[in-house]
């Protein structure tokens, strides 16, 4: 079958277009013909080796974190899925590799697709709503009447979560550029803030939550936004200890990740502020709530762009420019 391929771990190396065996299925798994594959900032991070002793793939490999398609066999021990049904999913770590014509997915980690939206739209949901999904709803358990700090509104990420906050009944604030002032109201941002003319840290204050996918000062600036007994959830790091514990990493590497988020912990701390950070987790159960979400009309995806499979490349180089609204996604069919 047709997918791109990582070749070796490098900054900016482009992905190759070539053939790789057909998906082996196990028991519990289920053979999707891929339609659309959504693009991440995540995949970028993959190829140039940041999450290389976390997620050690081994090149050649095929990379990709969102698809939407129709399944064309079932494992024996499957249930939950016939051929024939359209569904989507976020495969989990170590079975990732959606930019290709097909993909082995066990059942756990999919969900039938939204019945309202096409292939392209859903393949831009599963890895930022359920992003969007364990930040809100797990981590902060975000309540009717809290406020919540959402950074980069008009990001994949971004919004999705500010429309699902407005559903749990938070009060939202974004951060976002002059271009996409309009477009982060239109999704119910009641608060925001142009960083390109404010200092959201000198305008906000009194906060619950604060969801961040920037990095840089904007975690340390982020604590004076929230309140005592706030929490701050990071996607963009430093990781934390509990990350490292989850994964089940080695003792260096969970040294590491303490030392490494130990000055933003200290200072959450001495303020009364929990910080932690979330690194989302293929959940089929959680995308099929999202789907009841898509289809009452309470959540709708974002798109910039659609490329075609060939273009992936340079689909995935635009989405690494940070400038895309919403997602950005690849069709095959």
């Amino acid at each position: 079958m047709k997918a791109f391929i990582v070749d070796k771990y490098k900054k900016g190396r482009a992905l190759r277009l070539g053939e790789m065996p057909d998906p082996l299925l196990t028991d519990t798994d289920v053979l999707v013909q891929i339609h659309a594959a959504g693009l991440n900032p995540l995949d970028a991070k993959i190829r140039d080796g940041v999450f290389k002793p976390l997620l050690p793939y081994r090149p050649p490999f095929i990379l990709g974190h969102d698809m939407a398609g129709v399944v064309t066999r079932v494992g024996p021990k499957v249930r939950g899925f016939k051929v024939g049904d359209t569904v989507f999913a976020r495969p989990r770590d170590g079975r990732v590799g959606t930019l290709a014509e097909a993909i082995a997915i066990h059942e756990a980690d999919l969900a039938l697709k939204p019945k309202n939206l096409s292939m392209a739209e859903a393949a831009a949901i599963p890895l930022v709503g359920l992003t969007a999904w364990q930040a809100l709803v797990e981590q902060a358990k975000l309540q009717k009447g809290q406020k919540i700090l959402i950074h980069a509104g008009s990001g994949g990420v971004g919004t999705f979560a500010i429309q699902l906050a407005k559903h749990l009944g938070a009060t939202v604030a974004t951060t976002t550029s002059t271009t996409n002032v309009d477009l982060v109201k239109s999704l119910g941002a009641d608060v925001v803030i142009d960083y390109k003319k404010q200092d959201f840290s000198k305008v906000l204050s009194g906060y619950d939550v604060v969801l961040n996918s920037l990095e840089g000062d904007t975690p340390e600036k982020s604590l004076d936004v929230l309140k005592q007994g706030g929490k701050l959830i990071s996607i963009s790091g430093p990781p934390d200890p509990e990350f490292a514990r989850q994964q089940g990493l080695n003792g260096v590497l969970r040294l590491l990740m303490r030392l490494l988020s130990f000055n933003i912990r200290r200072k959450a701390r001495g303020r009364g502020i929990h910080y932690s950070f979330l690194f989302m987790r293929a959940d089929g159960g959680q995308v099929a709530q999202i789907t009841s979400l898509i289809e009452a009309g309470i959540i709708r995806p974002v798109m910039d762009q659609v490329f075609p499979f060939e273009a992936t490349n340079e689909a995935l180089a635009y989405v690494e420019t940070g400038r895309s609204k919403g997602k950005v996604v690849v069709a095959l069919c």
